[in-house]
C-alpha cells in the first residue's frame, strides 16, 4: 500500500470517527428534547418519512457500491451513478442522515443530522479530491470538470452493459447502511424513557 493510499485511509477513518461523535452528540440532544405539541400526526408522519429515506439510502448506497467497490484507488469510475455525481454514495448518505434524525419526530433534529453529515463529508471530499488529483492527474481533472461534486446532473448519465461485481464490497456497504436503522429503536427508547420519567425533557423543538 502506497503512502498516498495510507493517507486516504487515514482521512476515511477520521471521517467515521468525527461522524460517529456528531451522531452521538445529536442523540444526546434528542434525549433531552421533545417535539412541540407532543406526538402529533406531523411527528408520526416525519418518523415514517424518515424510515422511507433510510431505506432509499441503504438501497442507493448498495447500488453505488456495485460500481465503485474496490475500484476507487485503482481507476476513475465515471459510469452509472458516478456519471451524474462524483459522490453519489455520499448523496445517499445525506438522505439517510435526515431520515435518521427524523426518527426523533423533530424537523430540527433531522436537519441537524443532515448538516453534521454534510459538513463532515464536505471536508472528507476535499481531501479525497486532492488525493485523486495527485493519483490520476488530467483524467480526474476532466471528470471533475464534467461531473458535479454532489448534486446530480441527470443529463450526463452514462452506463455500462455489464459490471464486474465484487460481493465483499457490496455486502460491506449494505451492512454499513443497515446500521442507520438503529436510529429507529434508539429514538423509540428515548421517547419511552421520557414518557416514563427516566429522561427529563428540557427543550421543546419543532
Amino acid at each position: 500500500m502506497t503512502t498516498n493510499s495510507l493517507d486516504l485511509r487515514k482521512v476515511q477513518l477520521i471521517r467515521k470517527a468525527v461522524l460517529l461523535a456528531g451522531i452521538l452528540g445529536l442523540l444526546a440532544l434528542g434525549a433531552v428534547t421533545g417535539t412541540i405539541g407532543g406526538e402529533t400526526p406531523l411527528h408520526e408522519g416525519l418518523e415514517a418519512f424518515g424510515l422511507l429515506l433510510i431505506a432509499v439510502c441503504i438501497v442507493g448506497r448498495a447500488w453505488c457500491s456495485l460500481y465503485i467497490g474496490g475500484r476507487k484507488k485503482a481507476e476513475i469510475v465515471d459510469r452509472g451513478p458516478y456519471s451524474i455525481s462524483r459522490n453519489p454514495l455520499y448523496v445517499f448518505s445525506f438522505i439517510g442522515a435526515f431520515g435518521m434524525g427524523a426518527q426523533s419526530g423533530s424537523v430540527t433534529i433531522a436537519v441537524l443530522f443532515l448538516l453534521v453529515t454534510v459538513g463532515v463529508f464536505h471536508l472528507t471530499v476535499k481531501r479525497e479530491e486532492a488525493w485523486l488529483a495527485r493519483e490520476f492527474g488530467t483524467v480526474y481533472e476532466a471528470y471533475r470538470q464534467r461531473t458535479p461534486r454532489f448534486w446530480p446532473n441527470f443529463s450526463r448519465w452514462q452506463d455500462r452493459e455489464t459490471l464486474e461485481i465484487r460481493p465483499a464490497f457490496f455486502l460491506t456497504t449494505l451492512r454499513d447502511g443497515m446500521v442507520m436503522l438503529l436510529a429507529v429503536p434508539l429514538f423509540e427508547w428515548i421517547e419511552t424513557s421520557q414518557h416514563a420519567g427516566w429522561l427529563a425533557t428540557l427543550i421543546q423543538l419543532p
